[in-house]
Formats: C-alpha cells, sequence, structure tokens
C-alpha cells in the first residue's frame, strides 16, 4: 500500500465506507445538515466576533497587568490609549516583529484564533446536550 492510500485510509476509511477521522465528521453532517449549518455558523460568528473585538480583549488583558512589559520594558499595564492596545496585541502575538515576534496581526490572529476554537467547542457541546 502507497503512502497515498495509507493517509486516504485514515482520513477516510477503507474503500467502499466513509468512516475515519474526517468520514465521520461529514456522516454527521450529512445526516444532520441543519445541526452542521448552525455548528459551522456559530463558529465562524464567534471566530469572527473575536477578530473584531481582538483589540478591546488584548487591551483588556494588558491593562489587567496579564502580559508583563512591551517591547521598550515598559511594564504593559502602565500605558494606555492606542500603545496599551498595541502592546497588548503585539505581547498576545510573541512580541514586536522588531523584537523577532509575531507582532500585532499575529496577536489579532491568536485572539480570533480561540475565540473560533472556543466557538466550536461550545457548538459540539450544544450538539451533543441536543443529541
Amino acid at each position: 500500500m502507497g503512502i497515498f492510500s495509507s493517509i486516504d485510509e485514515f482520513l477516510f476509511g477503507p474503500p467502499g465506507e466513509v468512516s475515519g477521522l474526517l468520514g465521520t465528521p461529514i456522516n454527521y453532517a450529512l445526516e444532520n445538515p441543519g445541526k452542521a449549518a448552525l455548528a459551522i455558523g456559530a463558529t465562524v460568528a464567534t471566530g469572527g466576533l473575536a477578530a473584531a473585538a481582538a483589540p478591546t480583549i488584548a487591551a483588556a488583558a494588558g491593562g489587567a497587568g496579564l502580559l508583563g512589559a512591551a517591547s521598550t520594558g515598559t511594564a504593559i499595564s502602565t500605558l494606555s490609549g492606542a500603545a496599551l492596545t498595541n502592546a497588548s496585541l503585539a505581547a498576545v502575538g510573541g512580541g514586536a516583529l522588531a523584537a523577532g515576534g509575531g507582532g500585532m496581526a499575529a496577536g489579532t490572529a491568536v485572539i480570533a484564533g480561540t475565540g473560533t476554537a472556543v466557538g466550536a467547542g461550545a457548538s459540539a457541546g450544544a450538539i451533543k446536550a441536543t443529541s
């Protein structure tokens, strides 16, 4: 058996049936299209809301003293306004670009990704509870 056949079988199951890592969710979505659409919609919505609210979320964490110091060495909790928001997003993103981190864009992506994961988990829990 070749490498691609092995990968196909791992992801979708043996030939002639849909199972495996991806096959089971695909079967569930085909059997329950309404629930699947709601779960996908909720996941996308929470990710989008988290991305839109990322500056506010990061600034709240930075203002509460959860993020340490900015790349300048100043404690993020002592900053305010745009400096607080920018330093907080950069800290969440692994640090400023100049310091080798991911910067504000990475911070926004981390917060949006976390929001998406929370939305997916909540959707899965709601579906399981109603099944």
